[in-house]
């Protein structure tokens, strides 16, 4: 007997890819997941780069001129050093997310991959909020306006896209 012995089939397809009424399955488990990190690298780097490029533009305004290759140096530097810590903060905010719009995805089907850009962007919206609400500094100083936040926020909502386009690919592949 497996972990749902009943009414998995009301989860629809996107919210039951790894709950089956005999068990996990491999295949399954291992879809999500590459899904799931996918969105989470795609979010942290988009992040990181506008991140980058907020910062960059303060520094501009106080009257520094940055040329392109600085631009990119400065780019590459923090998608190294940016990047990873922003992925643990996405991965957090994108794990709760991703899987609570499984629930309205399923329900609405033809509206799966618009609930999980919504949740992305509502991921890391909120995540910043928590972040800038709770500690003595704002961290990620692209989010101390609203344009920074929005989109910090936007880049997790391609994350959210791109999870659910990649589990609907390979679900129709499988079937």
């Amino acid at each position: 007997m497996g972990l749902v012995t009943a009414g998995a089939s009301e989860w629809g397809k996107l919210g039951a890819f790894i709950v089956k009424s005999e068990g996990f399955k491999l295949m399954a488990v291992i879809r999500w997941l590459l899904a799931f990190l996918l969105a989470v690298l795609v979010t942290a780097l988009l992040g990181s780069v506008i991140q980058t490029q907020f910062n960059l533009a303060r520094i501009a305004e106080l009257g520094q001129q940055i040329d392109w290759g600085t631009r990119l140096e400065v780019t590459l530097f923090d998608l190294l050093s940016f990047a990873p810590t922003y992925a643990i903060v996405s991965a957090f905010a994108l794990l709760i997310a991703l899987l609570v719009a499984a629930w309205p995805a399923s329900r609405l089907p033809g509206l799966g991959r618009g609930w999980f850009a919504l949740a992305g962007f509502v991921a890391i919206y909120t995540a910043l909020a928590a972040m800038n609400a709770m500690l003595p500094v704002t961290l990620i100083g692209a989010s101390r306006g609203l344009l920074g936040t929005l989109l910090l926020s936007a880049a997790g909502a391609v994350g959210g896209f791109l999870y659910a386009s990649v589990l609907v690919q390979r679900q129709k592949g499988q079937n």
